[in-house]
């Protein structure tokens, strides 16, 4: 089975784009620090689709604290230079989101502000 939760905060606006076909796709990065490593952090590619894609770049802003529950998936792709790339995203089929930093919380607390952002249902890339 392969389900991802990862929790952390938004490293920038999410970026909103349509495919050829009209169809929403957002892509955003997520800081997590590293359990039990001081000073340590990861940075996970995300990319919502639809209207979760929608939802996220509307109601989302850098520095947001999010929950993101999806799936880990690879691809691969060219570069500019021909070279040949392989990246792993979490594709999210949940978003959940906690305090910002501009709300003052430094702890990221999911309390009484936990919100869904719909879901796209099973994985179909356009």
């Amino acid at each position: 089975m392969n389900i991802v939760t990862i929790t952390g905060r938004l490293c920038a606006d999410v970026e909103l784009r349509q495919t050829k076909d009209g169809v929403s796709v957002a892509t955003f990065t997520v800081a997590v620090s590293r359990p039990r490593v001081k000073d340590t952090t990861d940075f996970f590619n995300c990319v919502a689709w639809r209207s979760s894609a929608e939802f996220l770049s509307r109601y989302t802003h850098k520095g947001d604290m999010l929950a993101i529950v999806g799936m880990l998936t690879t691809r691969k792709y060219e570069d500019k230079e021909g070279n040949k790339r392989r990246t792993a995203e979490v594709i999210a089929d949940n978003v959940y989101f906690g305090d910002s930093k501009r709300d003052g919380d430094n702890g990221g607390s999911f309390g009484g502000n936990t919100y869904s952002a719909p879901s796209f249902g099973e994985y179909s890339a356009p």
